[in-house]
């Protein structure tokens, strides 16, 4: 998630400073990405290094100000302008876990498949709920009041859902994957132990045979 373009977004609406630039990302995002004050003057830090933005003075209190450059606006424009790429996803740390877990000896991974289920459900419908209450219009509670806000925690509550819901429905797939394979595993086994009972008594005929031939 790009702390670096959010905070260019904001400051391309004027001059703002670091507590400023937080409270408004956070109300934007409904608090989704939750930020602290030493990520935000960091990432300022770093956009004024290249050139993105500037410091815009102090107020009576000692905040230091900052606003994008021309420079900081065409980042920004070419941000929105360009589709987020695919080509190097972000880690998910579900996908790990679940990769791991599968690896590692001693791990019951239908029941981690389940917890995580039990968890995602319920987050889903938290995300639920709280779209119902966005559309009959109820105020977010630290909405910033800031014009389209709301409809920018609308759009961000419905990514959400929809996210949440792919994740139950991997989580299905990875079980029905689990079952499956267990069943593979299962099968082979048995063919193992078929084979194997099968050698003695397919060899104590042809021994028995040659002692009869003897006598």
């Amino acid at each position: 998630m790009s702390i670096r373009h959010g905070l260019l977004a904001l400051l391309d609406q004027g001059p703002r400073y670091g507590y400023q630039l937080r409270t408004e990302f956070e109300a934007r995002t409904g608090a989704t990405w939750p930020l602290n004050v030493g990520q935000v003057y960091t990432t300022l830090a770093r956009l004024e290094r290249d050139g993105l933005v500037v410091p815009a003075g102090e107020d009576e209190e000692g905040h230091q100000f900052y606003e994008a450059t021309d420079a900081g606006r065409a980042e920004l424009r070419t941000w929105f302008d360009t589709p987020v790429p695919r080509t190097n996803p972000p880690r998910d740390e579900l996908a790990i876990k679940l990769a791991m877990a599968v690896t590692v000896p001693g791990v019951d991974v239908p029941a981690v498949v389940q917890g995580q289920r039990r968890h995602s459900i319920k987050a889903l419908q938290d995300y639920t709920r709280l779209k119902a209450r966005a559309l009959a219009g109820e105020s977010r509670p630290g909405g910033s009041g800031q014009p389209g806000s709301d409809l920018a925690w609308l759009l961000v509550l419905e990514q959400l859902i929809f996210q949440t819901e792919a994740e139950v429905r991997w989580l299905d797939h990875c079980e029905t994957r689990l079952a499956t394979h267990a069943e593979a595993e299962q099968a082979r086994a048995a063919e193992s132990r078929t084979a194997g009972a099968g050698d003695g008594p397919a060899a104590a005929p042809a021994r028995f045979g040659r002692r009869r031939s003897r006598t």
